[in-house]
Order: structure tokens, then sequence, then C-alpha cells
């Protein structure tokens, strides 16, 4: 008979679980950041081309200590749980206050600050971080929150309920009671981060412009912004940006899921 997925975690030590979910978090965040960094439209190519012109190849990665920070914190969290859409919706917003807030905001300042002629905050996590802090207060780097815990929350409802239903699917139907190669586990991630870009890209777009370094003279809060975007832009700026987060997603999915399941076979191996 085929092992549940509630039987197989049971049968994971916690500990494996919590580390191989920190370890995916934080290479899913260094793969995929140059991604992150040029979604911004209008065009990403540009950006991209701009930055390292002026910056260098390190330009891409401005910021990207506060997201392999963050990525590394939420992904150690949520990943231990139960794949479950009801439970990944609170662990998202749980999550969205301890650790992807303060990370994404502090990343989303950088990447805009660097984009400037003249930056005004260094570019290096502690450094930067510690700028913004001086600024703007704590509550500059809690700006956004409510978009960030809808959007976490749908984020993780979604990708895991989705991974969470192919992953059963395929491994009752065709490998019973045996692990996914990780070839399967990627493309089940992938699919898993497409579904998840369509059905939540307007909570990123709003958390977006809600961290930006001008969101504190553009918008009164969330409903105000997005009755800003919807009035002066129309329904489909919602998803803008779409196909390179969608590019991110699918690498980010398949990457963290693939690394996770190949970490706890590792460490299962090793210490038994």
């Amino acid at each position: 008979m085929a092992a549940t997925e509630g039987e197989k975690l049971k049968k994971t030590n916690p500990l494996f679980s919590l580390a191989s979910g920190t370890f995916a978090g934080a290479v899913e965040g260094f793969a995929t950041y140059p991604i992150e960094y040029t979604k911004t439209p209008p065009n990403p190519l540009a950006i991209a081309r701009d930055t390292v012109r002026d910056h260098g190849i390190t330009g891409l990665y401005s910021g990207c200590g506060a997201l392999v920070v963050g990525n590394a914190v939420k992904a150690g969290g949520k990943l231990s749980g139960p794949r479950s859409l009801l439970s990944g919706l609170g662990a998202g917003m749980m999550e969205a206050i301890f650790a992807v807030t303060p990370s994404e905001t502090i990343k989303t300042k950088l990447i805009d600050d660097q984009k400037r002629i003249k930056p005004k905050y260094p570019p290096g996590l502690v450094s930067g971080s510690m700028a913004i802090i001086r600024d703007e207060g704590l509550h500059g780097i809690y700006r956004g929150l409510i978009p960030v815990m809808l959007r976490q929350g749908a984020n993780s409802a979604v990708r895991f309920g989705t991974y969470s239903t192919l992953r059963n699917f395929v491994q009752g139907s065709s490998r019973p009671g045996q692990p996914l190669p990780g070839g399967i586990t990627f493309g089940i991630g992938a699919i898993a981060g497409i579904v998840t870009v369509y059905a939540t890209m307007p909570l990123d777009v709003i958390k977006t412009r809600m961290q930006s370094l001008e969101a504190r003279t553009l918008y009164k809060g969330t409903f105000d912004c997005t009755f800003q975007i919807l009035r002066q832009e129309g329904v489909l700026a919602f998803w803008r940006g779409a196909t390179p987060r969608l590019a991110r997603l699918m690498l980010s999915g398949g990457i963290v899921f693939t690394v996770y399941e190949q970490s706890i076979e590792s460490l299962e191996r090793m210490f038994g």
C-alpha cells in the first residue's frame, strides 16, 4: 500500500525537515534572484543590461541577502508542516509577519534604490537595512504588511496545495511507496509555480507597489493603492510583470521541492 503524505511526514525527523527547508529556501533565493531583480516593468532586459553596465554583474544581486535570508526562514518553517491548502494559508500569513515582510521590504527598497543614478542606501544586507531603519523607522520595513500577508497566504495555499495534490497523484498512480525522482519532483514544483503566479499576481503587484521607495507619498494604504492601480492603469495592470515572475516561480518551485526532498533523503541516509 502506498504511504500517505501524512505517514511520510510522521516518519521524517522534524529537525531534518527544518534543516532541509531552510537549505532549500536559501538555494532557491540565491539561484533565482537575478529574475526577481529584473521583474519590474516596463523592460526587464533593459534593466538587466543597464544594471550590469553601471554596476557590474554583482549589481543584479543588490538586496539579494535580504531575499536569501527571508527565503531560508520562511521555507524552513513551512516545508516541515502538513501540505494542505488550509495549513498553507495559515503558515503563509505567519511567515509574512515574522519573516517575509521585513526581508522583502528591505529587498524591494534596495533594488529600487540601486536603480537610481545616485543610490541613497549601501547595497549590503546589514548596512542597507540599518540605513533604511534609520531613515524610516521599524514601521518602514513593515509597510505593505497586509498585502504581503494576503499574497503570502495565497502563495502558500496554492503552491503547496497544488504540489501536494500532484505529488500524491503521481506517486500513488505510478510509484507507490517509492520516492519520486528529482526530475519529476522538479516538474511538479514548476507546475505548482505556474498555478501560483496567475492565481496570486494581483496581490504581488500591490505588495511591490506598497513596499517601493515612493509608497509613502503615493498611497494612503493598501486599498488606496489597489484603487489607484485599477483607476489609472486598468485591470490588466494587476498581471503586469507576470512573465518574469512566472520564470522565477517555475524555477523556484522546482528548486525548492527538489532540494528539499533530496536533502531529506540525504540526512536520513546519513543519520537514520
